[in-house]
């Protein structure tokens, strides 16, 4: 196999974040197509501090680079001397996602051919479980002279290459490289043939590193197409960046479409809360307002929990928050925006008979608390304000099967009281999970927004399973 200008390329910088922290020295062994070896580096000047521990492990002090040209000032001829080459680099997203990326601030777009030496050498030695520049420069006997500087790096893969090209049969070398060269760029962890069987269809992925530590879980119409979109974009963003860093396998679960994989995206994400995963995570305390009677006769609004009732099926429920403050704050905005009295509420306690409420003093109540508004029209008004915030009491008899079809399979999606118990192909699957679901399964959140609007749109066929009382 033949190859073009190579390009051996390392990086020394402020930090692992290319959007935030910037480049500190660059090291490039130019080899042509004869093998002439050219050796180029600079320091940069990041035009930014270098973080002490930085300092020492690459050995590169903010004074060093104080007189350094800055990245614009090299742009544009670092731009021609890579342009056309193969870029290879220890860790290539690292390299290239922070050239990239300073490349595109400036306006040039910067799309080599990438050659991860990580991936070649997992590659070419698959029984060896460790591939870091060290591992390689003792496995290999490559001559290191100074370690975490960006020409001396550079010049290691170099060597590498060499080593690898002599000692190994070319059909061997080659078929690696064509291996590597036709695939989507992988996160170095990732066995090359992770992505082969991932089909571009409905369900959810799941992101797994070392020790198979849930990283990340999510869903898409269009599998393979998304979860190939984390590794085109890492190079910009920080937390693609090391989500990659530390992805180490791929797991995939089809569904029949997308209500499918958006249940089971919310039900994966609280049962394995992975490391990446925020706004979908477990509620701790799920809570909402209901229009009770006090001891007075009165109405008004008492905080209640999901762990006290069966949220599903209770009435007169409003807002769903997942804590008291949360709950007090809307209830409050709430009283302001509707001149409702904030005693009448019961978030502020009366000093005496027909003493006013705060809101009253600030011209922010209609005057219930001193007698201005009557009770019932307060009520009514407050039932109004909140009719935007209503829990939909279940509508149904008993559990009920959300069928929705696809391409190549239809699920069943059982649901009982807005809780979602699982997805079914037979009817035999359907008995199981009436069968085991518990007697008053968690309500969440998330599930019940999917639920709710998947009903309201009409989006799947319905069927009654199973009446409440069987």
């Amino acid at each position: 196999m033949t190859t073009d200008r190579l390009v051996f390329v390392d990086l020394e910088t402020t930090g692992a974040n290319p959007a935030l922290d910037r480049i500190t020295e660059i090291g490039v062994v130019e080899v042509d197509q004869s093998g002439v070896a050219t050796h180029w580096s600079t320091l940069v000047n990041p035009e930014q501090p270098i973080p002490a521990f930085i300092q020492s492990l690459t050995g590169i002090s903010n004074e060093m680079v104080r007189k350094a040209p800055t990245f614009a000032e090299l742009a544009t001829s670092l731009h021609e001397r890579l342009e056309g080459a193969l870029f290879i680099a220890h860790n290539a997203r690292f390299d290239y996602g922070f050239l990239r990326n300073a490349f595109e601030q400036l306006g040039l777009s910067f799309k080599p051919d990438v050659l991860c030496t990580v991936k070649l050498s997992r590659a070419l030695f698959p029984d060896e479980h460790r591939h870091n520049l060290d591992t390689l420069v003792a496995r290999h006997q490559l001559k290191a002279d100074t370690r975490h500087r960006a020409l001396a790096d550079a010049d290691l893969l170099w060597q590498l290459w060499q080593k690898l090209r002599s000692n190994l049969p070319s059909e061997t070398f080659d078929a690696a490289l064509r291996s590597l060269l036709q695939r989507p760029s992988l996160p170095s962890h990732l066995p090359t043939n992770s992505i082969d069987h991932i089909p571009d269809t409905p369900g959810v992925y799941l992101f797994y590193g070392e020790n198979d530590i849930p990283l990340y879980v999510g869903k898409s119409v269009r599998l393979r197409q998304r979860v190939l979109s984390h590794f085109n974009a890492d190079h910009k963003e920080y937390k693609e960046m090391r989500l990659s860093q530390q992805l180490h396998r791929i797991e995939i679960r089809e569904t029949a479409g997308e209500i499918g994989a958006l249940l089971l995206e919310a039900r994966l994400i609280k049962d394995l809360q992975p490391v990446h995963n925020r706004l979908l995570r477990r509620q701790g305390d799920l809570c909402a307002w209901q229009l009770r009677e006090n001891e007075q006769g009165h109405i008004m609004p008492v905080l209640t929990h999901a762990s006290e009732q069966d949220f599903g099926r209770a009435e007169r429920l409003f807002g769903l928050f997942s804590g008291k403050r949360k709950a007090d704050t809307a209830l409050r905005a709430l009283a302001e925006s509707h001149q409702l009295c904030l005693v009448q509420l019961g978030l502020e306690r009366r000093s005496g008979p027909l003493k006013p409420c705060f809101n009253w003093q600030l011209k922010r109540c209609n005057g219930v608390c001193v007698g201005k508004e009557s009770e019932s029209f307060h009520r009514a008004r407050l039932e109004a304000a909140l009719a935007k915030l209503r829990v939909e009491t279940w509508p149904y008899a008993g559990a009920i099967g959300l069928i929705e079809p696809g391409a190549d399979r239809t699920d069943v999606h059982v649901v009982n009281n807005w809780c979602f118990l699982g997805s079914a192909h037979s009817e035999d699957e359907v008995h199981d999970l009436l069968e085991q679901s518990p007697s008053r399964p968690a309500f969440d959140l998330d599930t019940y927004k999917i639920l709710h609007r998947a009903l309201a749109n009409k989006q799947l066929s319905v069927r009654l399973l199973q009446r409440q009382h069987d």
